[in-house]
This record gives structure tokens, sequence and C-alpha cells, in this order.
């Protein structure tokens, strides 16, 4: 449940880990009216410049100095992959509520003891899956609540972006800190939204190449993923787009959702509805742009705060972060279910 310290509605606001997607949480933090009180990288002056865009505390290089402070409540880890799962555990224990990055870990397992600790001290653990945030994808959610599209049938997802000058020699490309290569970066996302519209996935394939980047970890992912209900999600995704891409399409019987572009170097964001007439033949069709900044981080944000103050389960937990983990290890091991 909401855990209000101070009695005037506010959560107090950790970071750990300071670069451009925890700076990306912290604003979401401060516009939703809550304090960033203490904010912890290994790059001090980092940590430091995050604590000066506000009216917060201190700046730390030691992040266990969140889970031993009395002065936050919910804490924002955004490491490399290595991290995120140790550093989760070590809040849950502590009772301290989470907003991990995703994955939350580089594997299935390093998740265990977290959704173990967090059964026993109650703390909630969110998993940044900001893209069920967008508002093309919240408008598909609720157009296909609305059951005008039908049994939802299969998906088609792609994703992808070219790296830089150097790609190959940044962290992601190393094993040991990534857990592994595109199929647990934007593969993740593609897998999550997936599961948000189809449920859970009980026959998994898929390979893992690596066309161009000289590196140990793959450069592409091609997923087939099969419900119970033999329904289908064939993803790609891939880190030799030379144009940056992201198009999700949505199949139910009576309609299909095209999803299009992030915004930024991705495009427009843009939401095309196909409604399959009585007499088939051409559909009415129905799209929507949104052109303006992204806003999931916020919203994102604000229904964490929401699922802790109605003391529910917040959309995109830690149990939907394991069973991500679970695909792509299955994945990577060449296994089924």
């Amino acid at each position: 449940m909401f855990d209000n310290t101070e009695g005037d509605g506010r959560m107090r606001i950790g970071i750990i880990g300071c670069g451009f997607i925890g700076q990306k949480r912290a604003k979401a933090a401060r516009d939703a009216g809550h304090p960033v009180t203490l904010a912890a990288d290994l790059d001090l002056a980092r940590a430091e410049a995050l604590v000066r865009s506000g009216d917060d505390t201190r700046a730390t290089t030691r992040w266990r100095d969140l889970v031993e402070s009395d002065k936050v409540d919910l804490v924002v880890v955004a490491t490399t992959h290595d991290m995120l799962a140790p550093i989760t555990l070590a809040l849950a224990e502590a009772s301290k509520h989470v907003l991990v990055e995703k994955p939350a870990g580089r594997t299935a397992a390093e998740l265990e003891p977290i959704i173990a600790a967090s059964g026993r001290t109650g703390a909630v653990i969110k998993v940044g899956f900001n893209h069920r945030f967008h508002p093309a994808f919240l408008k598909a959610r609720e157009i296909v609540d609305s059951g005008v599209m039908g049994p939802l049938m299969f998906i088609r997802g792609r994703y992808g972006h070219g790296g830089r000058v150097g790609y190959e020699k940044e962290w992601r490309f190393v094993p040991e800190i990534s857990g592994g290569g595109e199929l647990i970066d934007q593969g993740s996302h593609l897998i999550d939204l997936s599961r948000w519209f189809l449920g859970d996935f009980t026959e998994v394939f898929g390979v893992t190449p690596n066309f161009f980047w000289d590196a140990p970890v793959e450069d592409n992912c091609f997923l087939t993923l099969q419900t119970a209900e033999r329904q289908v999600a064939w993803l790609h995704a891939t880190w030799t787009e030379w144009k940056n891409l992201f198009s999700f399409e949505i199949y139910g019987r009576t309609g299909k959702l095209h999803i299009e572009g992030l915004g930024g170097s991705y495009g427009t964001e843009k939401l095309t509805f196909h409604q399959m007439l009585p007499e088939m033949g051409p559909p009415e069709t129905t799209s929507w742009e949104f052109p303006f900044a992204d806003r999931s981080w916020n919203l994102e944000f604000e229904e964490f705060l929401a699922a802790l103050a109605e003391g529910r389960r917040p959309i995109g937990d830690i149990h939907d972060a394991y069973a991500n983990l679970d695909i792509v290890g299955k994945v990577y091991q060449g296994t089924k279910p």
C-alpha cells in the first residue's frame, strides 16, 4: 500500500543510475509532485547534476545508501543489466517500492529471490515497460478491450535501429553485463507488448544471428511465439535497421490495428484502425497521430503511484518481467517449454 511518511501525499523518490533514463524518471517523479531526495551514481558529478536540477537533498556514489536511508519510499533503478537484480533485491528486502528498468535482470532466475522478498516485505516491484504507456498503445488497448476487433489472432512486430560508430565496444555487447544482445534489449519490449495483448506464450522459437557487429552477442533476433489458444506473435528486433523503425500490428477476426513510430528518429507515432465490414472488401479506416513529446515516462510513473495508492498490482510488474526473461532464456537456450 501507499506509505505517506511525510503526511502530505508525496512519495520520496530515490534514483540509482543517473544517466539518460534515470534523468527521465527523475523528471517524471518531479512532474508528478514527488521529490527526489537521494540520487546515486558511480559518477558523483552525474548524481550531483541530477540533484541540482530540483529541490532535492543529497548525491552519493553508494547505491546501498538508498537501501539504508529512511528518506526514500520508492527507488528507481536505472543501471546496467548486471546490477538491476541485486540492487532491486536489496531494496525489496528493505521494504522499499522499486521501479526497475527492463529487463529487470539478465535471467529469470535472477528475479526469483526478488519475487520472494517482495512477498515477504510488501515491497511492490514495477518494471519499466514504458512502451505500454505510449498513447498509440493505450488507445489500441482501449479498442481491443471494447471487443470491436473480435478475438485476437496474431501480432506482427518489428523494432530496430542501426547503432553508432563504436557501438560494439559499449556495455550492451558484453554478455556478462548485458545478459545478451538485441533480444534482451529491444526484443524485450516486443515480447512484453505481445504478452500484454495475447497473454502467456506456451511455445517459443527463435534465432539470434549476428550479421554485422563484431561482438559476442546477437545483433538480430527473429521470434515465433504461440499461446495455448494458438495465437501467434511473429517478432523481429534488430541493431541493423539503418533507418530507425517501429511497427506493431495486431490482427483480430474483424479488424486490424497498426502502430507505427515512437516519435523522434522513429517517426511520428501513429495508430491506424482498419475495421472489417460485414461484406468484407476494403475496410473502414480511422487514424490517430500523436506528434507531441513522449509522455510515456510520466504516464508509467503515475500508474505506479496509482497502483500503490489503490493497493493493486501495477501494469507491467516483476511477474511480467519474469515471464519475459523466461522467454528470452528459452530462445537463448534453443529450447521450448
